[in-house]
């Protein structure tokens, strides 16, 4: 299947729903997963808040208005997602022990190549971070969105994404510096 654009993607999903999917699927099922994987670390909760991203995409596609937008519109329910899962496990980390330790200790899964040392202080570093800055940073590091982008899927404005960019590349910097 040749890889459509994002206004033939939804164009697709409207008039040939089962085709329509396959090519939004084809073109975002993988960063959307990594995007997710990145805020709730786990794999299998990577895994649900995918698969619920695209259930909550089809079902509401005919509210986008801009097909232009569709990348950050689909970023936008996948953070969406990826936020009610890290919110439901921090419910239950607190209510089980009140401390919130689990985001440097839980261990991601199989998947991470814990022999990575670096790698998996730079995930400490950026979970650290307070929301708005790792998605921030995920988004513009990982994904090399624009601010533009990355302010229409945090809803907010590119100066305030830009600055939370900066700020948390700054303290993923100093982490790392001070975590040898």
């Amino acid at each position: 299947m040749t890889e459509l654009n994002n206004k033939d993607i939804v164009a697709a999903v409207r008039s040939n729903p089962e085709v329509g999917m396959r090519a939004l699927l084809a073109r975002y099922k993988e960063p959307i997963y990594w995007h997710i994987r990145r805020l709730v670390v786990s794999h299998d909760d990577a895994q649900d808040a995918t698969q619920e991203t695209f259930i909550r995409a089809y079902r509401s596609i005919g509210s986008l208005k801009d097909n232009d937008l569709l990348s950050a519109w689909i970023y936008k329910i996948a953070t969406n997602e990826a936020l009610r899962i890290v919110g439901r496990r921090k419910m239950e980390t607190l209510s089980l022990d009140g401390e919130n330790k689990e985001l440097f200790t839980k261990a991601a899964d199989s998947y991470v190549d814990y022999s990575d040392l670096e790698a998996v202080k730079l995930q400490k570093a950026i979970l650290s971070l307070p929301t708005k800055q790792q998605l921030a940073f995920n988004l513009r590091y990982y994904d090399e969105m624009d601010y533009d982008e990355i302010a229409r899927v945090t809803e907010s404005t590119p100066k305030s994404a830009k600055a939370n960019y900066h700020t948390a590349k700054e303290k993923i910097v100093k982490f790392m510096n001070e975590n040898d």
